[in-house]
């Protein structure tokens, strides 16, 4: 907002003393019997806080809990301007709105909303969603708007947004759209109407209750040659420092320090084999391992420093 910082404080905190008869505690409750006002007063004056603190995603969560509970128009505008420090100008709009609306036209700054909303009408625009398959959650950037079939266009904040169709049995459809202010962009998800989990895809055999899977051979694999890798690398180090200690003493035998550094070097290339060789599988391994759970969503590739892991988990 365009208020100073310390103005928006004296702005909610006097929200917070007018709203006082509806969400202060009722003085005959007993303080062991906590009264749905005094719970959203606590929740209300806890959000003021974190809001002067510049915490607004607890901020908000505070004022919608306190809304819930004793739904008060003032907690409304609160919530409409963390929505706006939070740049989610679609849902301020909403919030601000709302608080016109319920307080009616004795709503305390009025005019200073109705600015505001004239503002948040030029920082948002609308996402007209169809989808072919009825029933499915639509969220914009993770905030559930509905179910298909949406009949309305979805008001969202401008910039790149997130919409994503989900339906249990079904694939996760997610798409980015780049929204501009006034805009209505058509956005139609086509999800796979056919696809169904199957705990037996393909109708392959599973496997034998007894039996080790290959993932688990893996591993066992590359624990083996890890501990190869360990045991030569140590032999080695041990070797070298008797082949120190050949060198220092005087008078020193030529084929003795000749079978010693043999050693050492023989110990030393078994250790690097070993130790790439156990990264190799294991990153085989643990890649397989992916491809066989219902996210392809990480990706493992070997690089000369080591095993490089991206995506989600």
């Amino acid at each position: 907002m365009s208020y100073p910082r310390a103005i928006r404080f004296a702005v909610l905190v006097g929200l917070a003393m007018s709203s006082a008869p509806i969400i202060a505690p009722i003085s005959v409750a007993r303080a062991d019997a906590p009264t749905p006002a005094s719970e959203a007063g606590k929740h209300f004056q806890r959000g003021v806080t974190l809001y002067n603190e510049a915490d607004y995603h607890a901020a908000l969560v505070e004022f919608r809990r306190a809304y819930e509970i004793v739904p008060n128009p003032a907690v409304l505008y609160n919530i409409g301007q963390t929505y706006y420090q939070l740049q989610n100008y679609a849902a301020a709009l909403v919030a601000l709105g709302r608080y016109l609306t319920e307080a009616g036209p004795a709503a305390g700054h009025r005019r200073e909303v109705e600015q505001t909303i004239d503002t948040l009408q030029t920082r948002v625009g609308k996402v007209a969603i169809t989808a072919n398959v009825p029933g499915c959650d639509i969220t914009v950037d993770d905030e559930l708007i509905g179910k298909t079939p949406i009949e309305e266009p979805v008001v969202v904040s401008i910039g790149r947004r997130k919409v994503t169709a989900l339906r249990e049995g079904r694939p996760v459809e997610t798409r980015f759209i780049d929204v501009a202010a006034g805009d209505t962009v058509k956005l139609a998800l086509s999800i796979n109407e056919n696809a169904r989990p199957a705990a037996n895809p393909g109708g392959t055999t599973p496997p034998k209750p007894g039996g080790m899977s290959a993932v688990t051979k893996g591993w066992y694999v590359t624990g083996g040659l890890a501990a190869v890798a360990i045991g030569a690398g140590a032999a080695a180090y041990f070797q070298s420092q008797s082949l120190k200690t050949a060198r220092e003493t005087f008078p020193a035998k030529q084929s003795d320090l000749d079978s010693k550094g043999a050693w050492v070097t023989r110990l030393s290339l078994v250790a690097d084999v070993a130790g790439i060789a156990a990264l190799v599988v294991g990153g085989i391994t643990f890649k397989y391992s992916l491809s066989q759970s219902s996210s392809h969503e990480a990706h493992v590739a070997i690089a000369p420093n080591g095993i490089q892991i991206a995506g989600k988990f």
